[in-house]
């Protein structure tokens, strides 16, 4: 009898001794991994995390939303998506959109798409859209489409973009009256002081490309026309939703600076992304961004 009770016993402690090893070993696999893998968090311009719900509410009392994007994230590009279709449900078609994507020549091209008087096929063909148009923008323009909702194309052309790279804004002077009409209205103010455009000039410095003084300029010439065409469609009492790239609108510069030159009174929110090891933890650099900052893991996947 003492033999079996013993030997019962062993049993009991080699089976306790595997349940403390699995339960060390589960304690270790929670400190090595997080216990979430979240594909996003949304900040405050001070570094305060704050809900989906609290950032739509905010952006749906302004008059202007730059919503800066890194063109090849994923993430970004569906919370685009859902804040447009999230507007609607709040603006109904008293919301416009725009897009950085979209050179303002091809204006027509997106009308005559959106009336119907061209097929789709014909508008993908002709228009000059991103390669990753189908992916991450085709959305937003069906949706606009669908819902009957303006989408403005807001961006200068790019070749005179690369006029100015070339020559300075001196160098539009050339322009015929109706080549002048994609672009803002001349002369161009332009502060060099500002801290995104003397950063271009500073690449120069270190090597990177072809960079002059005129580089700032053509971008400044980008902000310039996105922010004409945002005021030139905004009526009273509607929203515009525009799209563009980060650093267009990053640190309230850019397309803002152009915003408030043009119309000190609008009441403008602007969003941006940056890339962070752990979303949890962004790291202070990120605050004075924009006034809701989305942190997005770098080991996000790319759409192209």
């Amino acid at each position: 009898m003492i033999h079996y009770i013993c030997r019962n016993v062993l049993k009991i402690i080699q089976i306790m001794k595997k349940k403390v090893i699995v339960l060390i070993t589960a304690g270790i696999l929670c400190l090595s991994f997080s216990q979430d893998k979240p594909a996003y968090r949304i900040y405050n311009s001070s570094g305060k995390e704050i809900k989906y719900e609290k950032m739509l509410e905010k952006i749906a009392e302004a008059d202007v939303i730059c919503f800066g994007e890194l063109h090849n994230d994923p993430i970004i590009h569906w919370l685009q998506f859902e804040v447009t279709k999230d507007l609607y449900k709040l603006k109904g078609t008293d919301l416009i959109l725009g897009a950085e994507m979209f050179e303002s020549d091809n204006q027509i091209i997106l009308d005559e798409y959106f009336s119907g008087l061209i097929s789709q096929s014909r508008f993908e063909t002709e228009a000059r859209l991103w390669v990753n148009y189908k992916t991450d923008y085709k959305p937003l323009v069906e949706f606009a489409k669908d819902k009957g909702i303006p989408f403005v194309a807001t961006n200068i052309p790019r070749r005179y973009a690369n006029i100015v790279h070339g020559g300075g804004f001196e160098a539009l002077s050339g322009l015929s009256d109706e080549a002048r009409s994609y672009i803002a209205p001349l002369p161009v103010s332009y502060d060099p002081e500002l801290p995104g455009y003397k950063a271009m000039l500073g690449m120069g410095e270190m090597g990177h490309g072809n960079v002059n003084e005129n580089l700032p300029k053509s971008q400044a010439i980008k902000d310039a026309t996105m922010a004409h065409f945002m005021v030139k469609h905004l009526d009273t009492g509607k929203i515009f939703l525009h799209f563009n790239g980060a650093y267009h609108s990053d640190n309230f510069e850019g397309i803002v600076w152009y915003l408030k030159e043009a119309n000190p009174d609008l009441v403008i929110r602007t969003i941006s992304m940056v890339l962070v090891e752990d979303p949890g933890q962004p790291g202070d650099e990120m605050n004075g961004k924009a006034d809701f900052i989305i942190v997005v893991p770098e080991s996000m996947t790319r759409t192209h």
